[in-house]
This record gives C-alpha cells, sequence and structure tokens, in this order.
C-alpha cells in the first residue's frame, strides 16, 4: 500500500498483551489474597480486573499512534486486591459524626451505652430465655423480659415494645381506632424524616383524622366541638422538630386527657423523643418526660428508644393495662415486634436509670450532651496543628466556637455551646469547590470524617468526639498527611 509523501503512515495498534487468568493465579503475590477470600472469589476479580485493564488498554491505543499495549501480573493483582476489598467491606461503616448534631439521623442516632453493648454481644453468643419461663418452664412472652422495668422508669400500668416509634403510633391506632376517627390539633401534624406523615400513618392503620384548630392556635372548645360519634380518641403529638412561635395557643396533655374521659374515649399521645429523666438536672433544657405525660393523664404515651432515651431502635407503648393487652393481641405485633439483640440492648440501657447519680458518665448520649464548652476547646486546641500538617499550605485551621444541636427532632430549637475546628481555603479564590474537595477527602478516609458546610467553611464539631476515639483520628490524619491539598 501506497501512501502520499506528504503524509506519514499511521503504525497499526499493538495487539493488547494480558497475563492468563491461571498464571495471575498462580503467582507467589496472589497467595495470601487466595488464603484470606478463596480461590472462587479470587478467579471472579482477577477476570473482572483483566476485563477492566483491557477496556484501559484499548482507550490507550485509540488515542496514539503507537502504545506498549502490555499488562503485566502485578498490576492485574493490584486491581484484583482493590476489588475485593470493595466486594467484601462491609457497607455499613463507622464514621466519626462531627457535624454537630448528637442524635443524627443519618449517622445512627444514638450510640449504645457499654453496658449495652456487652449485652448484646451475650444475646449473639448464647441461648437466652427470649420466650421460655424459667419459673414454670413452659412459654413466656418477650415483653415480659422488659416490661417491670419499663414500668418502674415511667409509672404506667404496662407496656410494650415494638421496632420503632413510628410502628408504636401505628399499632396503637390500628388497635384502637381502626375504622373510627382521631381528634388532632392541626398544628400537631408533623412531618418526620423521609416525608413520614402522621396523617399518613393514621390513614395506614385504618382511623380517620379529624382536624382541629389553626396551625398557630388551639382552644379546649375545638376538642370538645369535634367529638362525634364515630370518635375514638384524642391524640396529642409531641412537636418535636420544630417550633411554632409568636401568636400561639395550645392544649396541655392534662386539659385534653380531661376531655376525652369527660367524653367516655381514650386519650394517646405520640410523645416522639421520649426522655425518661428531667434533663435540667444536667444543665439542659426542658423536655417533658415520659412519667410527666403518664401523670398528666394519657392512656398510651409513644416514643422512641434511641433518641434522648439513648438505647437502640425500638417504639415504646406504655398506658393502661387493659389496652397494652388489646395492642399486644393484634396481629400487627407480630410484625412489628423486636428480636432479643433490641431487647438485650434496651434493658441493659434502661437499667442504667435505676442509678442516676451515674447517669451522666454511663449513658452515652448524655454523656455528649454534657460536655462542656471548655472541655472541647482544649481537644481544638490540640488537634488543630495535626489537622494543619494533614492538610498542607492550602487550608487554614482554626479552633472556633460551635453550637451543636441534640437532633432527631428533640428540642428543635435549642443549642448547646460547642467548639471546634473551621478550616476554609488559604486563598479566596474558588472557595466552593476546595471545600467539597476537601468534604469528599474526609469521606474518603479509612473511617470518614462528617462535618458541616457553613458560611464558606468547613467545621468540624468536636462534641462527639470523644477522648477514646481520638487516638483513631489523628492516626488516619496523619497516614494521609497533607494528601487534601
Amino acid at each position: 500500500m501506497q501512501h502520499d509523501a506528504a503524509t506519514p503512515a499511521r503504525s497499526l495498534p499493538v495487539p493488547l498483551r494480558l497475563p492468563a487468568v491461571d498464571k495471575v493465579l498462580q503467582d507467589a503475590a496472589m497467595q495470601s489474597l487466595r488464603q484470606s477470600h478463596g480461590l472462587d472469589a479470587c478467579t471472579r476479580a482477577v477476570r473482572q480486573a483483566l476485563a477492566e485493564l483491557r477496556e484501559q488498554l484499548r482507550q490507550q491505543v485509540q488515542k496514539a499512534d503507537r502504545c506498549l499495549a502490555t499488562v503485566d501480573v502485578s498490576q492485574v493483582i493490584a486491581q484484583a486486591q482493590v476489588l475485593l476489598e470493595q466486594r467484601f467491606a462491609s457497607r455499613l461503616r463507622p464514621v466519626f459524626n462531627l457535624t454537630g448534631t448528637v442524635l443524627h439521623t443519618n449517622l445512627g442516632r444514638a450510640l449504645l451505652p457499654q453496658a449495652a453493648v456487652a449485652s448484646v454481644v451475650q444475646a449473639m453468643t448464647a441461648a437466652a430465655n427470649l420466650e421460655y419461663d424459667l419459673d414454670d418452664g413452659g412459654r413466656g412472652d418477650r415483653d415480659d423480659l422488659i416490661e417491670a422495668l419499663i414500668c418502674d422508669l415511667t409509672g404506667a400500668e404496662a407496656a410494650t415494645v415494638v421496632n420503632n416509634n413510628a410502628a408504636a403510633v401505628l399499632l396503637s391506632l390500628a388497635t384502637l381506632a381502626a375504622g373510627k376517627e382521631v381528634i388532632v390539633s392541626r398544628g400537631e401534624l408533623v412531618e418526620i424524616g423521609g416525608a413520614f406523615r402522621i396523617p399518613d400513618v393514621m390513614r395506614h392503620a385504618g382511623a380517620s383524622l379529624v382536624e382541629i384548630g389553626t396551625t398557630n392556635r388551639t382552644h379546649e372548645r375545638d376538642y370538645a366541638q369535634a367529638i362525634g360519634e364515630q370518635t375514638a380518641a384524642l391524640m396529642k403529638v409531641h412537636c418535636s422538630n420544630y417550633a411554632i412561635t409568636g401568636f400561639t395557643k395550645s392544649v396541655g396533655d392534662a386539659d385534653v386527657a380531661r376531655i376525652a374521659h369527660g367524653a367516655g374515649l381514650d386519650m394517646i399521645v405520640d410523645l416522639g423523643s421520649g426522655t425518661l429523666v428531667d434533663l435540667r438536672e444536667w444543665g439542659l433544657p426542658y423536655e417533658v418526660t415520659v412519667r410527666e405525660t403518664v401523670e398528666a393523664g394519657a392512656d398510651l404515651v409513644t416514643f422512641s428508644g434511641d433518641k434522648l432515651l439513648g438505647g437502640p431502635q425500638a417504639g415504646l407503648i406504655v398506658g393502661r393495662k387493659d389496652l397494652i393487652a388489646r395492642i399486644k393481641k393484634h396481629p400487627l405485633k407480630r410484625a412489628l415486634r423486636v428480636g432479643k439483640l433490641t431487647l438485650a440492648a434496651l434493658d441493659s440501657t434502661l437499667r442504667l436509670y435505676l442509678h442516676p447519680e451515674q447517669l451522666a458518665r454511663q449513658l452515652t448520649t448524655l454523656r455528649l450532651f454534657t460536655r462542656t464548652r471548655a472541655d472541647m476547646q482544649a481537644q481544638a486546641r490540640e488537634l488543630q496543628p495535626q489537622m494543619q500538617q494533614a492538610l498542607g499550605p492550602g487550608f487554614v485551621v482554626q479552633v472556633a466556637d460551635m453550637s451543636s444541636q441534640i437532633g432527631s427532632g428533640a428540642l428543635p430549637v435549642e443549642s448547646l455551646p460547642s467548639a471546634g475546628l473551621r478550616i476554609e481555603p488559604a486563598s479566596a479564590g474558588a472557595v466552593p469547590g476546595r471545600l467539597s474537595q476537601l468534604e469528599a477527602w474526609l469521606r474518603a478516609l479509612p473511617r470518614p470524617v462528617i462535618g458541616r458546610l457553613h458560611d464558606n467553611a468547613l467545621w468540624l464539631d468536636l462534641r462527639c468526639l470523644e477522648a477514646s476515639d481520638q487516638p483513631d483520628f489523628v492516626k488516619q490524619l496523619q497516614a494521609r498527611g497533607q494528601t487534601a491539598a
């Protein structure tokens, strides 16, 4: 074939050359991976690695007149190792929560106290009397393991446990109000995370919602006038994730209970966060307790186990003995019940409340709530030079005062004085892009660091970084030093 003298001849691409699968698998460097993951998994990973590398080579050949399109065994093994690590790594990973939100729904809410962790491990590794009565040798009820303790702490006659508070509300309404009406103030028709709304829960429970009052004002007469032949209950919903201020009026639990009982109806309270103690004892903002709600006359109270209570995800229902008995017989109860791990964690967490003088030290959630700003300022001063060294000259790291929040809908307008590290680019140009890169770099660490972007800076609130976790936090910063710059 002849070419025009002015047009240089293009060389044909070099054929792709990759090692055979068997050759890679038999290589000495592959043996440790085979011992860890097995031959089948390694074979799959090698084939996938070869396919990916083959495609990369084809793209290189297309972009160049000449290309040494060869891959050696070490490259394939390195790629296969990455694929194996990705395949066998858990998608649920521990992270450092430096967002300033203690009960962060997206990051798992409450951290379990050590006593609860030990109980869960024991429940996982040994048979247990989950539904076995040790006194008479017959079948038992799993609620019996924890009911007396819950009643002791709340003052209720009876109690039962399901898998979360939404389930507790659903089950309560399905039992007491299916096919009937439930009266709720319009200002309490809350929406929680994931667009999950009280009206939706009520509809799926088979109950009809009757809204009363206005968004900002509801009076006693509104409840009384709405009661009819189809009314099954009056319901109060704790506005845990928002607050209405200004020209407002609401009716207290005791008054709603009085109106309900005067008409021969039940009164239900969805308390949401469900604290068991008066938080003012530790200098925290006031939140109504479950005991206070029961004493106000509520016939049923539902609340979460993994918010202010500080335990595992669970929904607790407490109240009158006859109503709890009806709830436990409803077919949905079995679908919504909790397993032994939840019961083990909840039992151990609740038992910490029997020793209130030690609660702030032993209950992780309360310990994080009560950390002082001075403590976090000292921690920030210690970490500042280490973070600065890790990030390099491209960023400025400063100690700064901050405001934490409790989170998960608890005390939404209250804040906790906190401190941490404020990080901003050294150059004022392209701030958003640089901060996004930094945020991504921190998320890519072995144990991802999650902060929050605000006011052209990345804020790392140290409230949830306890002393026991600080060495691991520093170690991975040192290992990745200056790679974010």
